[in-house]
């Protein structure tokens, strides 16, 4: 019988990668034909941030975070829409000053982070579960910070995937169920080989397996040149999967992706295994996620 993962597409994330892959998508009209394009390829999930219209950098703008969701929602090919609420936690310290954000960081408070989530209620968001040095800058998430967010997710509604960076955000994930904070099978996303989190390789897959509940589902993803070996290491393990140009500009050695390549990519590689794609539908009754019909 073939087995089923749920498998998602991370659409365009925060970073400064529009220059490096014209791909990338940057206007609201541009990720929701990316993540429905996503879809048809057959993507169960569109994973979204989304970004200032007149740069292309990162917005937390709820107004543009409405506008995709429209666009996704009233279109005719049906996808899971899971937003980012990890925005707004780059810090760069003033090393002249440390009690002082120094210039390019971005902050949000719990409140602020939630905001999109609360407003627009789709059926999936992610909850980044602790703070790391993520390359040259600390992405901060504080025990509380956290506690208030998977509190409002909760009241909204939503599922929350429970983004680790790092072991210790595994513990913390476990925490805020052991609090209650989070509702019904807890579900959780190994994030590999971010400087300087996880390591991305077979034996940090399988350690973090061990230390999560025992009715907890769980997905991996790994960036850049990592991402595609990840969804065939994950995928044999037991694990949901994520593909996309949030984490990897290349479909190919020189050859920029788009979210559906990647998506047809994953595809195959799943197929190799005798594994395909969960529907959409299949996903919401598995993870027992909100109607998005009730979301609008």
């Amino acid at each position: 019988m073939t087995r089923k993962v749920m498998l998602t597409a991370a659409i365009t994330g925060a970073g400064d990668t529009v220059e490096k892959n014209g791909n990338v998508p940057v206007t609201p009209k541009e990720i929701a034909d990316s993540a429905i394009a996503a879809a048809k390829a057959g993507a169960t999930v569109a994973h979204l941030h989304v970004r200032d219209p007149e740069t292309g950098g990162i917005s937390h703008d709820t107004e543009l975070f409405r506008e995709a969701v429209r666009l996704i929602r009233e279109s005719d090919q049906d996808v899971v829409i899971n937003l980012t609420s990890g925005g707004g936690g780059d810090f760069i310290p003033d090393l002249s000053n440390p009690y002082q954000a120094g210039e390019g960081s971005d902050m949000q408070t719990p409140e602020e982070r939630h905001e999109p989530v609360g407003a627009l209620l789709p059926e999936m968001c992610t909850l980044d579960c602790g703070s790391v040095n993520f390359g040259d800058e600390v992405y901060l998430s504080p025990a509380d910070w956290l506690r208030t967010q998977a509190k409002l997710v909760k009241d909204a509604g939503v599922k929350p995937e429970l983004e680790c960076f790092d072991s210790g955000h595994i513990a913390f994930a476990k925490q805020l169920i052991k609090e209650e904070l989070i509702e019904g099978e807890p579900l959780f996303q190994f994030c590999l080989g971010i400087p300087w989190g996880a390591e991305n390789d077979a034996e940090t897959i399988e350690y973090f397996k061990t230390r999560i509940p025992e009715n907890a589902h769980w997905s991996a993803f790994g960036i850049g040149r990592m991402q595609l070996p990840t969804v065939e290491e994950a995928a044999k393990r037991g694990g949901n999967v994520r593909v996309g140009l949030e984490d990897n500009l290349y479909v190919s050695k020189g050859v920029k992706a788009t979210n559906e390549a990647l998506v047809e990519r994953a595809v195959e590689i799943l197929k190799e295994q005798d594994i395909e794609p969960m529907t959409p539908q299949e996903a919401r009754e598995l993870y027992n996620l909100r109607d998005p019909k009730g979301g609008q």
